[in-house]
């Protein structure tokens, strides 16, 4: 078979496992051809391609990144986006497209499905927030990184009695939040599914250096949102400008800048802020996300080998398997609560009423 393959959204460690896994097994095992579309579905659109053999993959399993390069491009927005992508599949003999990516490359995936694209999807999002999965690559390697960031803002935060802020990603779950601080001993963390009374956050960090403790770690997830009301769910989170991408997302950042400023004024203690940004995004993946990639890319290539198309494959348990597109795009998987339970256990609990001052 000819068989396309796209990475798209954001970039995160592991991307290359999966094309090598999907090209190595398909060349040896199904005596595959392989044409990669160029920065996602900008490269479907646009027909932007490459060819993708042995040569090509060799080397990459450890490489950030992805050969492919990558994009935000929805072709849904664009005047005849989705039926000029088909020609363009069509015109480079592409019988089945793999496409890796989160949510966003799902969707465009599920439409073009729809259009009759015979399509296989893998889940990517750094963030861990795609619905029908337990975990996706990269993830692992951006909770190292973050985990590996606090522990060393640790060491300095008690050498000088700071408080410090660290931003980790997390648009609209707090996954990355929660594993590296829980793993990083952070001594209070946000996240999107939680919004949170600023005031409660500076009393526990007053109540630590009443005991002595003149240091604390705040760990805050990007998408983190302050509480309009102390008594409800609601609050927005922190933009830095209100332009969206092509799939209506703004762009998130200075929530741990805000929220250090408001700390350092509430509770007279002096507050720094580290934002991790797109160093999550870089570097070598972990060896778990390795071994997950191409498990994925094994799974993903053997997919399209049982005629079994308009999925995307997971990770269940140990296993892996398949469940419908529409499945995981429908919604954003948020923290499980037993897990946001284990770190609210491990850290001193917001007091009802503020102590006397």
């Amino acid at each position: 078979m000819r068989i396309g393959i796209l990475t798209g959204g954001g970039d995160c460690p592991g991307l290359n496992a999966v094309i090598r896994a999907v090209v190595r097994k398909g060349i040896m095992h199904y005596d595959d051809q392989f044409v990669g579309f160029m920065e996602g579905w900008r490269g479907v659109f646009e027909n932007k391609t490459m060819e993708v053999n042995m040569d090509a993959i060799a080397g990459i399993l450890p490489r950030g990144g992805t050969i492919l390069r990558t994009s935000r491009t929805n072709p849904a927005k664009r005047e005849g986006g989705l039926q000029r992508c088909m020609e363009n599949l069509r015109t480079n003999g592409v019988e089945a497209l793999i496409a890796i990516g989160g949510d966003d490359t799902m969707s465009v995936a599920q439409r073009m499905y729809e259009l009759g694209l015979k399509v296989v999807g893998v889940p990517k999002t750094i963030d861990n927030d795609l619905m029908g999965t337990d975990f996706c690559f990269g993830f692992d390697t951006a909770v190292n990184t973050a985990t590996e960031a606090i522990d060393r803002v640790h060491t300095t935060a008690e050498a000088h009695q700071r408080v410090i802020v660290v931003e980790v990603m997390g648009r609209d779950s707090g996954w990355i939040a929660v594993y590296s601080g829980i793993a990083g001993g952070a001594d209070v963390i946000l996240i999107p599914e939680r919004p949170f009374d600023i005031e409660e956050v500076a009393e526990r960090i007053r109540m630590r250096h009443a005991r002595g403790r003149y240091f604390s770690i705040v760990v805050v997830a990007e998408g983190a949102k302050f509480a309009t009301d102390a008594a409800t769910a609601h609050g927005a989170p922190v933009v830095t400008d209100m332009g969206k991408d092509e799939f209506g997302h703004v762009r998130l950042g200075g929530i741990g800048q805000i929220l250090a400023h408001e700390l350092e004024r509430r509770t007279g203690l002096e507050t720094r802020n580290v934002v991790l940004g797109h160093i999550q995004r870089g570097g070598s993946p972990s060896a778990f996300d390795r071994v997950l990639a191409s498990r994925y890319g094994i799974g993903a290539i053997d997919q399209v080998h049982k005629a079994e198309f308009g999925v995307m494959v997971a990770l269940r348990g140990t296993d892996i398997v398949t469940i419908p597109l529409v499945d995981a795009i429908h919604k954003t998987r948020p923290v499980d609560p037993e897990l946001v339970e284990v770190a609210m256990g491990l850290i001193d609990p917001i007091p009802t009423a503020p102590a006397n001052k």
